[in-house]
Parts: C-alpha cells; structure tokens; sequence
C-alpha cells in the first residue's frame, strides 16, 4: 500500500507526544526525552546532538506547513538545547557542533535574518579551530584531537559552503576524498587516527550517515566535479548499502538509529540539486520511497503519556521493533525518512532544505 503524501505528519504528532518536554521544567522551552516511557532521573543524559537533529525536523515541518506550529518550537528547543548545556552552545565533540550549527544555520535562514546570529558564530569558530593541517587536513572528532573523521569533517564542509566559504568546504571535501573515499566500494570510510606518523592509521568502518553528510556537501558546494562526485556516491549507496528491496538499513536506537534518517535527509537534497545525473536522482528517489514504505508499513501503536489522570491517546511508533522503551534517535529518523520521502516525492522548493 502506497504511504500517504501525508506521512511525516502522523511520524511528527508522535515524537510530540511521545518525547517532547520542557528543558529542566522551564517555561517557554523544549527538549526531546531520550527514550519513552522517559528514564525516571531528571538528570538522565540528554544527547545533545539527537537535538540538534530534532531541531532540523521542526524546520523540516516548517517547511511543509508554514502555517503550523513548528517554527516556535523550533525556537524554544534552540533555548532548551542551550540550557540544557549548561548556558552555552561548545561542547567536547566538532562532530555534534557541526550538526547544531547546521540546524541553527538553518533556523537563521528562515527567520530572514540576513547574519548569522551569534550561537551560528561561535560553533561555526569552534569548527574553524578543529579543521587544521594535523594528518594532512580534515576536521578534529573532538578536543582530544587524536582523530580526524568523516562524521565531523563532512557536517562542517556542508555547513562552511552555506556560509559562504566554498574554498574551504572544498579543501575539506577534496581531504575526504583524498584519504577516506574506497574507490573499491564508493563510500567513504569513518576517519584518520593519529599514530605518531604524519599520515595516520584509517579507521575503515562504514556508516550510512557518512556518505549522507558528504553527499550533502558535495551538492551544497557545487561544480561540476562534485556533482559527479555525489551522483557516483548516490549509485554507490544503493549499490552497497540498501537490501535486495532498495531498503536502506534501519537501527533501532542509540546514536545508530538516526544514521540512516540523517542519510535520507541528504539524499532528498541529492534529488532536488539541479546538476545532479538524472539516473542518480532517481536511483536516490526510489531508495527514499522503498525505505519509507518500509517504515509506513510496519508501523505500530503505543498508548502515550496519560495527562490528568486519564490515559494518554494511542500514538504510532514507527520501525525497528523495540523490546522496552522506545528511542527517540528511532522516531526522530521515521519522521527525517518520511520528509525525506515527502520531498522528492513532490521535488518542491529547495530553499531552506536541510
């Protein structure tokens, strides 16, 4: 049965009623819980970066329905992530740095606001700070600096070309390319190693977030060497990645369960890029479609939070099954897999696009 055009709005209710809070029990905020039933510790770790991703889906939904609700959400889950961190924006980790000054980028940019605000600035310094000439190039994991990787150096190369600085976005690109792309597979490999030698040891392990991120900034960059580049990496996904039904593979929870919703993001963006090889654009399109129909049909009920004393509506979960409580990095990746869907499917405006 073919998902509705509608399909990320139900994905959408669901993480609202299922994980949506106040940030510390302030007014005016809001941050997602990490898992339904919610851990009973108020202090619970709290994922900094699977809000950021958070955030990026309320944008996501703004852009689907400009009328709604999602953009002051948006805005408070901006001042709940900020007090939630202890009243500033850095944190030990380039990586989750890049994904919140993705999301802040984006949320600047549909505000209207013609300079960045000052939270935009100073993640965007503190990756400037990690990108530096340490095992020939690259973005620093974090602040042990030990390790340069695809997670932290892709994000931040899609974030430094939305900023206007395409020469260093390409310079990080052309680092990947140079020292963690597999010509054997197409996909990129996860980072560099410092080992007391000049080049490193590679870290070869392959993640479907990986090729999402640096699929993302090879568009956003542009030319027609990274269009290539990113038609090639999208043949390469399917070729490698999906199972025999074009399904791209889903994890249930923990940091895993939003990689493959982080690769559907930049795979819609792949579709809509003018430039982009059109058979690569499909092949894109029909992986988004097969994995959220995947998602789609496999969803189920959960009773939600009870308010009042009276039991709380049935609210849908989407895939993997869980045995317990239920993540939210899982339902964060359904509602991101079927915007994504959603996107390519009606190829609307790629302004604002995550």
């Amino acid at each position: 049965m073919p998902i509705p055009d509608d399909a990320a709005s139900p994905a959408a209710d669901s993480v609202r009623r299922l994980f949506a809070r106040r940030s510390l029990r302030l007014p005016g905020t809001r941050l997602g819980a990490i898992a339904y039933p919610a851990p009973s510790s108020r202090r619970s770790h709290w994922h900094y970066w699977w809000q950021a991703h958070y955030l990026d889906c309320l944008l996501d939904e703004h852009l689907r329905h400009p009328d709604g609700s999602a953009l002051t959400e948006a805005r408070k889950l901006a001042r709940g992530i900020w007090l939630r961190n202890g009243g500033r924006w850095r944190n030990a980790y380039y990586d989750d740095m890049a994904w919140l000054a993705l999301s802040l980028q984006r949320l600047d940019a549909m505000e209207g606001r013609q300079r960045p605000r000052r939270r935009v600035r100073v993640l965007g310094r503190a990756l400037e700070s990690a990108h530096t000439p340490d095992l020939g190039g690259g973005v620093f994991w974090n602040t042990t600096r030990d390790y340069k990787n695809t997670p932290s150096t892709a994000p931040a190369a899609l974030f430094f070309a939305r900023a206007g600085d395409p020469a260093r976005a390409q310079e990080l690109l052309d680092w990947l390319h140079a020292r963690l792309h597999d010509p054997a597979a197409g996909l990129y490999l996860d980072g560099v190693k410092a080992d007391g030698s000049a080049e490193g040891t590679v870290e070869r392990t392959v993640h479907t977030y990986n090729q999402g991120t640096v699929l993302g900034a090879l568009v956003a960059t542009g030319g027609e060497g990274n269009l290539e580049r990113a038609s090639a990496l999208v043949h390469a996904i399917a070729d490698r990645l999906a199972d025999d039904d074009g399904v791209l593979p889903l994890a249930s929870g923990g940091d895993a369960g939003l990689f493959t919703g982080i690769l559907a993001r930049y795979l819609s963006l792949a579709v809509l890029t003018p430039g982009i090889d059109a058979r690569a654009a499909a092949t894109a399109r029909s992986l988004l479609e097969a994995t959220a129909e995947r998602l789609w049909a496999g969803r189920t009920t959960v009773d939600g939070p009870p308010s009042n004393g009276t039991p709380g509506a049935t609210t849908l979960v989407f895939p993997p099954r869980q045995d317990g409580p239920v993540s939210l990095s899982s339902q964060l990746q359904a509602w991101m897999i079927l915007e994504a869907a959603g996107r390519a499917r009606a190829r609307g405006t790629r302004t604002g696009l995550g």
